[in-house]
């Protein structure tokens, strides 16, 4: 038992006061005659013994109502806290990530751990609420209810210890109250683990929701294949998290029209193709139906007619193998003679290449620069009999090493860097022991290796990036090199034409930053919009003179087929998915974690805070009793004769 006020029991000293005064007989009898003193001795004696047992009986009332009334000021109560401490502060971290979408028994888990705050906080007390897109600060559960009830599940999800961090943050400056910082999800398993630091001042609390089932099927992704002149082989990857399934199925849709349906067999992962026409602008859906996680049965693709790239190549030498690889279905090739070279049709190029002049004149690297910073890309293929102090003043405005002589050694290019954006796509394994392509001849440099795409076995560079502009240090000519006959030359330079205009992926992931070039040219002040229905929004953008860049980050924030236009002229469709990484439901063992309290519901851990702070107040029960023992007296006091 504790007090609230300690010092008024020194109180308690003063009971010595009613003891010393029945003790010591202060009162002065007074006598008076009387006939028969045989009679009158035998009644004083009876007298004085029920005077004595009143007397006692009236003291040990009178001390127990003093000492019951002292106490009762004192305020005591019983608490499992070390001080008299009523007030206690929470904050919740309530997940609402799609993972979240599992069944419970009662419900999903979202829905089941906002039905137990409503039911067990109370409605008046103050709380801070924040998920991992919404915050409600300072505020109390009857206020948020309906805000609650509405939530919906985000695409993004906090890391647990950035909500550690968010939630300290929430907390007042009142030392004296007890903080109680409380974590609600289903704790899965992301890149970054939750670690608990120890900290005196708050109490972490984690409440694990585990979910009645735990397998989930989802469509993991979708690809073009196979591509002929007539048709698209489309391949969609479906994964699987629980029981094998015989058959599943699987529909394909063109805006609102199915197209076509299949079937499945899956364990972990399964395949199916699906074949569409080409040159056709296809607003497609893939849909699959489980009843788990929803948000990963839909997913939604578009192709639009394709829009070729301009490439322009300037020679000095044969740039037959050029237009080989840059044909007429896919880029807009064209090719000039240096002496002929026309300036006004490089800035409507996409991507210009230097092929194996000689020199290169200020003229026409102020021009590249020019066209560089408007979003077009170059591709250097030097001369064996290359003006060194000319290619190397192209090369300062883009940070590229400067070659420094002819070396005539012959090198075989090794080293393929593989997580390069350009090559990012193209192997299916990394190989480390390919047919080599090897030059007589290079130029030596001293490219940074994380610039370098392709690399000689002595690790210098053979074709490097810098900014907008690509380079080889060795001419191709079939007498110097036999790169042009290596299996590298075509995905190489045809993927140098292709990202040189971004002409858009099947689909993009919402809450990334996706950077999409539309190929149109603006007027002035004019400017793109995505439309979504009745909603539209401006996102960032670049205007270059034969495109536009776009780059989308926190738009859009539902999946969907949106599309661009500039004012009320349609120009593509853009489709958007959520992250699949919410799909596996593999969950953390928080039970090791020391310095937090598991719980496995709200609801328990709403009574745990509540009984930890509870304090059960006994003044009334002293005051009763106070009370009670002044009756006593009382009666004591008339009918004890």
């Amino acid at each position: 038992m504790q007090f609230k006020h300690p010092e008024l029991l020194y109180a308690l000293f003063l009971l010595i006061i009613p003891i010393i005064v029945h003790l010591f007989q202060l009162r002065k009898f007074k006598s008076v005659p009387f006939t028969n003193v045989q009679f009158l001795k035998e009644l004083t004696i009876q007298t004085r013994k029920s005077s004595q047992l009143k007397k006692w009986l009236t003291l040990i009332t009178r001390l127990l109502l003093l000492a019951f009334a002292i106490i009762a000021f004192a305020q005591p109560y019983l608490s499992n806290s070390d001080s008299f401490n009523t007030k206690s502060e929470k904050v919740i971290y309530l997940d609402n990530s799609f993972s979240m979408q599992s069944p419970s028994t009662n419900g999903s888990l979202l829905n089941t751990a906002i039905q137990d705050m409503i039911e067990n906080i109370d409605e008046n007390e103050q709380i801070s609420i924040f998920t991992n897109n919404v915050n409600f600060n300072n505020t109390s559960i009857k206020a948020v209810k309906n805000d609650l009830i509405q939530l919906k599940h985000s695409p993004d999800q906090l890391t647990y210890n950035a909500a550690i961090l968010k939630g300290k943050q929430l907390f007042s400056n009142d030392e004296s109250t007890i903080k109680n910082l409380i974590l609600v999800s289903d704790f899965q398993q992301k890149e970054e683990a939750l670690t608990a630091t120890t900290d005196s001042l708050i109490n972490l609390k984690l409440v694990q929701l585990q979910p009645t089932n735990t397998s989930n099927i989802a469509i993991d992704s979708v690809y073009i294949s196979k591509t002929t002149v007539e048709n698209l082989e489309l391949t969609v990857t479906i994964k699987n998290q629980g029981d094998a399934i015989e058959t599943l199925p699987v529909s394909l849709y063109n805006d609102d029209k199915l197209i076509a349906k299949t079937a499945v067999n899956i364990d972990d992962s399964a395949t199916t193709n699906f074949t569409i026409p080409a040159n056709s602008i296809f607003n497609g859906r893939i849909v699959i139906e489980d009843s788990n996680l929803q948000y990963d049965n839909t997913l939604y693709f578009n192709i639009g007619r394709r829009e070729k790239v301009n490439v322009l190549s300037i020679n000095e030498t044969d740039d037959r193998f050029l237009s080989k690889i840059y044909t007429s279905d896919e880029f807009e090739y064209m090719s000039s003679n240096f002496s002929a070279l026309n300036y006004n049709v490089l800035e409507q190029q996409n991507l210009i290449i230097l092929n194996e002049l000689k020199t290169i004149p200020n003229a026409l690297a102020t021009t590249l620069k020019s066209f560089t910073d408007n979003g077009g890309y170059i591709l250097i293929i030097p001369s064996k009999d290359a003006t060194l102090n000319t290619y190397n003043q192209l090369f300062t405005l883009y940070k590229l090493s400067g070659f420094s002589n002819l070396n005539t050694t012959e090198k075989k290019i090794t080293t393929i860097n593989f997580s390069h954006p350009l090559l990012s796509n193209v192997f299916d394994k990394r190989v480390n022991n390919f047919q080599y392509p090897k030059v007589n001849t290079f130029y030596n440099n001293a490219t940074n290796s994380l610039n370098s795409i392709l690399s000689f076995d002595d690790g210098t560079s053979f074709l490097s990036q810098s900014q907008n502009a690509y380079r080889f240090s060795a001419s191709l000519d079939a007498e110097n090199s036999n790169f042009k006959n290596s299996p590298l030359i075509v995905p190489v330079l045809y993927n140098i034409g292709k990202q040189s205009l971004k002409t858009g992926d099947l689909f993009y992931t919402i809450g990334q930053e996706n950077t999409i070039d539309v190929a149109t040219k603006l007027q002035q002040d004019d400017i793109l919009t995505l439309v979504n229905g009745d909603n539209s929004v401006i996102p960032l953008q670049q205007t270059y003179d034969n495109k536009v860049e776009l780059i989308t980050n926190t738009y859009p924030d539902v999946a969907g087929i949106i599309s661009v236009q500039n004012k009320d002229t349609f120009l593509k469709n853009l489709s958007f998915n959520f992250d699949r990484r919410e799909s596996n439901l593999n969950y953390f063992d928080i039970g090791n974690i020391a310095n937090a309290t598991i719980n496995n519901s709200v609801a328990s851990v709403i009574s745990d805070i509540k009984s930890a702070t509870n304090v059960n107040e006994l003044w009334k029960w002293f005051v009763i009793f106070a009370v009670i023992f002044l009756i006593i007296e009382m009666l004591i006091l008339k009918f004890l004769k």
